[in-house]
């Protein structure tokens, strides 16, 4: 069965894909959110807020990206609950189709989604301001890190959907996502908060992820920045991979 499994996902991502097409009031829902957030801090507290870059969406962009994802991952909950509730995971296992590939239609419209919202953020910022003159190399190693960011908290969605008994739980998990880098350097440098909160800003997942972006936009050097921006992602996609599928196989079994 496992060589079916690129078809199998294909149609099943095709089915998530018409659903998406058929409600993109989500998409915009994930959007409106980080776009209020950047209009918020650049507008009202930008001016106070001291970064030492010469333009505060600049420095504010990665942060909102990230949080973009973090916002947009809750629907893939969402969906999987629906889909558990809805009693298609017992008509699929009736079906000659690989049982992983059901897990993955859902990733992979994940991502699609949320890379319809990314590039919708980016378009509102570059109308405020936002400029970079970094390469396509620089774009494309953007554009990896945020797929792999996504990836990472898709999984981890995964574990809701399948386990939560209600819509409110399939979805509450990931506000606490969606605020982790106001504890971060995405909004202030972190050198700028009391020491506890320093210390956790500056050794946490998101802290990593935002400064490596923000120097591959300012064409900054990276240095190892970009490692352990990398490492924190495929740590974090490793180990939600893994526990996404032990609680599928135990939901199916």
């Amino acid at each position: 069965m496992n060589r079916h499994f690129l078809g199998d996902t294909t149609v099943l991502l095709g089915r998530s894909l018409r659903h998406i097409a058929r409600s993109p009031d989500t998409i915009i829902t994930t959007a409106v959110m980080p776009v209020a957030f950047m209009l918020l801090f650049v507008y009202v507290f930008g001016g106070a807020i001291e970064t030492g870059s010469d333009s505060y969406v600049n420095y504010l962009l990665p942060g909102i990206l990230l949080i973009t994802i973090a916002s947009g991952i809750s629907y893939t909950a969402f969906r999987l609950f629906l889909d558990m509730q809805g009693g298609i995971f017992e008509r699929f296992q009736s079906m000659p189709i690989a049982r992983s590939s059901v897990l993955w239609a859902h990733v992979l419209t994940s991502l699609v989604a949320n890379l319809i919202s990314l590039v919708v953020v980016v378009l509102v910022a570059l109308l405020m301001g936002f400029r970079t003159g970094t390469s396509v190399l620089g774009w494309l190693a953007v554009a990896g890190i945020l797929v792999l960011f996504t990836l990472a908290l898709t999984w981890i969605a995964i574990i809701p959907g399948l386990t939560a008994q209600s819509v409110d739980g399939a979805s509450a998990f990931s506000y606490p996502l969606i605020f982790l880098p106001f504890v971060s350097s995405a909004f202030v440098p972190t050198a700028s908060m009391p020491g506890p909160v320093r210390a956790f800003a500056e050794h946490q997942p998101v802290t990593a992820i935002v400064n490596a972006i923000r120097d591959l936009f300012a064409q900054e050097p990276v240095g190892s920045g970009i490692w352990t921006a990398l490492a924190w992602c495929v740590g974090i996609l490793a180990v939600a991979y893994l526990f996404a599928n032990l609680t599928y196989r135990r939901k199916i079994s």
